[in-house]
């Protein structure tokens, strides 16, 4: 099925693809700066929050990897219309779960970073995940995709 859609996708699709994309972004820098941390971002945490980074399994890690490169991955397919976009976000999403899982879990993440960077960004990942996964549902359903 390489076929391109014939369907026109509304302009929101597009608003919302890019917006996706830039959040990805985000999330790709925010994991950039975990596996490259230098002397000045650790300069930005206190030794609580080094210690709990410091002590992250690999198995997280390569979560959050999935997750954000995953994640990238999907709203560059949703961009091309390419209706693989799904389960990479899907993917994604899994990955994002997993991550969280351990944050929230079997960890004092929310004590030691607080309510927002703790809780309501973890909270919002997921969310913004779950909603990317029934965007590309849409999008595949209404031929935007292919």
């Amino acid at each position: 099925m390489s076929e391109k859609s014939n369907t026109k996708p509304p302009v929101w699709f597009w608003i919302v693809s890019i917006l996706a994309l830039l959040w990805n972004l985000m999330g790709v820098m925010s994991y950039l700066e975990q596996a490259y941390m230098t002397d000045e971002i650790k300069a930005q945490y206190t030794a609580e929050q080094l210690t709990l980074m410091q002590g992250i399994p690999a198995w997280v890690t390569a979560a959050f990897a999935i997750a954000v490169w995953g994640g990238l991955l999907g709203c560059i397919a949703l961009l091309f219309r390419k209706r693989w976009a799904k389960p990479l976000l899907m993917l994604s999403l899994i990955a994002i779960l997993i991550q969280m899982a351990y944050s929230f879990f079997m960890t004092n993440a929310a004590e030691i970073y607080g309510l927002i960077p703790g809780i309501i960004i973890p909270l919002l990942v997921i969310i913004i995940g779950i909603a990317l996964v029934q965007f590309a549902r849409i999008a595949e359903k209404r031929n935007w995709i292919s």
